[in-house]
């Protein structure tokens, strides 16, 4: 291909992610570009089911349809394994890599060997701090917190809770991610307690957002608390599920109101069993698409408009960003996760969730 030209493809991929660009590049006449090829290191497949069941078919797909070559692994929460597949994909050809980081000091090394190699780099979903990626393509992930945060305050009013005790299950201290959910709900969460309607409680964060030790932190928490929690904040489907269990052995599930985010199977069968109050729904595909349409961008070195930019607090520089819109799920929409091809019927209604499915109108 020439420079100069966007192919159908490009242009068909860049379209789909709600992107627009044209070949910008100049290295002399009749040049060629060299053929793309797409390497992605997803995180593990323990913290959240989503990186197998629904980025890694998201972007395969995205990929096919641009016709262009693509490798994608999975770290297994392995910083060790994750640094050896970054080096396999660079000595390999990849023309861009795209990370999702297990965090900001093992992805910045990543990142730091391909900008040296001439390769094109992505944040996907989680931004590196201090990696100084081309680009980074997520969420609006302080508008997930506050979602999630303003979902406990609708769910606890519907409770008619009186100076409730608010425990906050955090996601990973080295996830830039983590840091942005709590922004978003300790920013709706605070003036609660300012106010004296509600009261803080236990406040922790999870390693490496890991469910079972979720269940044990929590476990303590209502130990220490006499099992005086009122209200849950956990900041995606797992910790809010591994919460779920221990209020199930106290017999208080459906009682004490828990969030949850990323919409899994596991946590929209808690929100419609009355377990989880509401999950954050992601269009992943929709984010899947956009990571696809800015990696093509990338190995054909075409220039894109159409983006943001998101703040990189170590660096202090502006990282070009595709942010996406997310949307809190409760029991009176959940048909909606469905409905939009994320979650299927078939998944999710299974066993006694079957007559639930159709009270919420799903089939």
């Amino acid at each position: 291909m020439r420079k100069g030209i966007c192919t159908l493809a490009a242009l068909s991929l860049l379209a789909i992610g709600g992107l627009t660009a044209c070949n910008s590049g100049n290295s002399g006449g009749g040049t060629t570009t060299k053929t793309p090829k797409i390497g992605v290191i997803l995180p593990d497949s323990k913290s959240s089911v989503r990186w197998e069941t629904a980025d890694r078919p998201y972007l395969e797909a995205a990929f096919k349809a641009a016709g262009v070559k693509y490798d994608i692994q999975n770290a297994q929460g392995d910083k060790t394994t994750f640094q050896t597949i970054a080096d396999q994909m660079i000595t390999g050809g990849v023309t861009v890599l795209m990370i999702v980081n297990l965090d900001s000091g093992t992805g910045k090394a990543v990142l730091d060997k391909a900008t040296a190699a001439g390769i094109g780099t992505i944040d996907y979903d989680r931004l590196t701090l201090g990696g100084g990626a081309n680009y980074y393509v997520s969420f609006d992930n302080v508008a997930v917190g506050k979602l999630q945060g303003d979902g406990l305050i609708k769910c606890l009013t519907d409770k008619k809770a009186t100076k409730p005790v608010i425990a906050e299950l955090n996601g990973s201290p080295t996830d830039n991610n983590a840091t942005l959910f709590k922004q978003g709900y300790d920013g709706e969460l605070t003036p609660k307690y300012s106010a004296g309607d509600y009261i803080k409680g236990p406040d922790q964060s999870v390693p490496d957002w890991d469910n079972k030790q979720a269940g044990t932190i929590f476990e303590q928490m209502m130990t220490a608390q006499k099992n005086k929690i009122d209200g849950v904040l956990a900041a995606n489907d797992g910790l809010g599920n591994a919460a779920v269990t221990v209020l199930k052995r106290l017999g208080l599930n459906g009682k004490v109101p828990v969030t949850g985010q990323d919409a899994t199977v596991q946590g929209l069968q808690n929100v419609l069993a009355g377990d989880q109050c509401m999950t954050v729904y992601k269009a992943i595909k929709q984010e899947a698409d956009g990571a696809a349409a800015l990696a093509l961008a990338l190995a054909q070195n075409t220039t894109v408009s159409g983006l943001t930019t998101v703040k990189d607090t170590q660096t202090g520089k502006d990282v070009q960003s595709k942010l996406l819109v997310p949307k809190a799920i409760f029991k009176e929409n959940v048909k909606d996760v469905v409905d939009d091809g994320f979650v299927k019927a078939s998944e999710l209604c299974t066993g006694a969730y079957a007559a639930l499915c159709t009270t919420a109108g799903i089939s």
